[in-house]
């Protein structure tokens, strides 16, 4: 079954949907929320979650690519229970890494006014991305998106570790200038 008729579905409200989207992306749910969460047992909490937040969003949701969309809930909600589970101190899993990576690039909003302007940031960093290289744009959406270990980066890509590396810094930086308004 093919991504719109998984759509077709929930529109129908046929729970047919969930088995179906569980069946055809529950792996890939499952690693991205193992690799946020880094727990077998708070991935399968998480994917659980997931699905109930697809029945409740689609409708009126009807998104033009679901795997894309799905991989978005998926992270957003693994990352909703990082927080929660992590409330007290953060730990030195591959989330706090990578997010702790960004933070020096990203302005994070701490008022209603920045918050705003989040939708223009990530307006923006798509911009950004667009710009890049194919290897460098898979390298940071790896990283950063799937929150993907360094060497297992490495892995995937076909590149060194100390190239993954390198190319995550000078990106971290060219992103860092063309958020504050310089192009590199």
């Amino acid at each position: 079954m093919d991504d719109c008729e998984i759509i077709e579905l929930f529109f129908q409200r046929d729970e047919r949907a969930l088995s179906e989207t569980s069946g055809r992306y529950g792996g890939m749910c499952c690693r991205l929320a193992k690799r946020i969460l880094g727990s077998q047992e708070d991935a399968e909490e998480c994917c659980n979650d997931v699905l109930l937040k697809l029945w409740n969003a689609i409708p009126p949701d009807r998104p033009q690519r679901f795997a894309a969309y799905l991989v978005r809930v998926v992270r957003n909600t693994a990352l909703d229970l990082y927080e929660k589970l992590h409330a007290a101190k953060r730990g030195g899993t591959q989330t706090a890494v990578a997010l702790d990576e960004l933070a020096e690039c990203l302005p994070a909003p701490d008022d209603v006014e920045e918050a705003q302007s989040a939708a223009e940031t990530g307006e923006m960093l798509n911009r950004f991305l667009a710009d890049l290289p194919d290897q460098t744009r898979n390298i940071f959406v790896l990283r950063y998106v799937y929150l993907m270990p360094v060497k297992d980066i490495a892995a995937k890509t076909g590149v060194s570790v100390s190239k993954v590396k390198v190319v995550l810094h000078r990106t971290r930086n060219a992103l860092k200038k063309w958020m504050g308004g310089e192009i590199p």
